[in-house]
């Protein structure tokens, strides 16, 4: 850490330290329940269902985050396991926790016998929005930073003094990839708000597929510059590989579900259901 470097612990209690890395993951969380829950009511979908969904989905999405990201920095973690579990340093993979919450997903709207491509759908752009507040979790524990560049270079991007000092790590400067991560993630927020409620342009299940062909695009390129990305074997970032294969995935099924299954359900149209749900 830089001597300019922000103070990456918000509030101290005692011997109790309450980090910025965590204050940003849980504010992104807080906006995603609620803006989900709204959008869950307008769907015919109860806002109950979508905060209890959360609440397993949280943890184990948490868990999820970690064990990725150990799992592929084992001869570290084995070498220091009482690091495993210190997640207030850092160290939750994105599409871990993504892989653990959809599972959970997938098996919670089966035993709710909730529509899961609609509640998937309810939720992914607000799951981007939380995902680009969190990155700047990553900014003030001064993680998640591309190559090293010049305070001119950074000055040219017009950013404010504040970044550009936080980007000043260990005497060197370097890409802020957290930055062009978040602005790429709220661009994608932005782009799903306003295109998922124009009449009939999204079928069931294609908010959720262009969140993850969205997303997967953007990290592809961004991973390409990072200097602390987990590897599967040899250069092949693990990262870069499971985007590219989402991105294709993603893409390849909203042509083959227009394709194959037009008689799907607009996304608009909702769930269908009442309250108390005709179950």
């Amino acid at each position: 850490m830089s001597l300019a470097a922000l103070n990456p612990v918000a509030l101290r209690l005692g011997s109790l330290q309450i980090k910025w890395y965590g204050v940003l993951i849980a504010t992104g969380v807080v906006l995603a329940v609620i803006l989900s829950m709204r959008e869950a009511n307008r769907r015919q979908i109860s806002p109950d269902d979508i905060v209890d969904l959360l609440l397993w989905m949280l943890p184990i999405g948490i868990v999820g985050a970690r064990a990725y990201y150990v799992i592929f920095r084992w001869s570290y973690y084995a070498a220091n396991p009482g690091e495993i579990f210190a997640i207030w340093e850092g160290g939750l993979a994105i599409y871990g926790g993504i892989i653990a919450g959809l599972i959970v997903l997938v098996v919670y709207c089966y035993y709710r016998m909730l529509p899961t491509w609609l509640v998937l759908d309810i939720i992914a752009p607000t799951v981007l929005l939380a995902q680009a507040i969190g990155r700047w979790g990553n900014f003030m524990n001064q993680e998640a930073f591309g190559g090293t560049t010049t305070r001119a270079f950074l000055e040219s991007l017009h950013l404010p003094t504040f970044i550009i000092n936080q980007m000043n790590i260990n005497g060197v400067y370097h890409q802020p990839d957290f930055l062009y991560e978040s602005m790429w993630s709220l661009l994608g927020v932005i782009l799903l708000f306003s295109l998922r409620h124009r009449l009939h342009f999204f079928k069931r299940g294609e908010v959720a597929l262009s969140y993850i062909a969205w997303y997967s695009f953007g990290r592809f390129w961004i991973e390409g510059t990072r200097t602390d990305s987990l590897y599967l074997f040899g250069p092949i970032r693990v990262s870069q590989l499971l985007a590219a294969i989402l991105f294709v995935g993603a893409v390849g099924l909203i042509v083959y579900r227009r394709l194959r299954k037009p008689d799907n359900p607009w996304y608009l149209d909702g769930s269908g259901l009442k309250y108390p749900y005709e179950r």
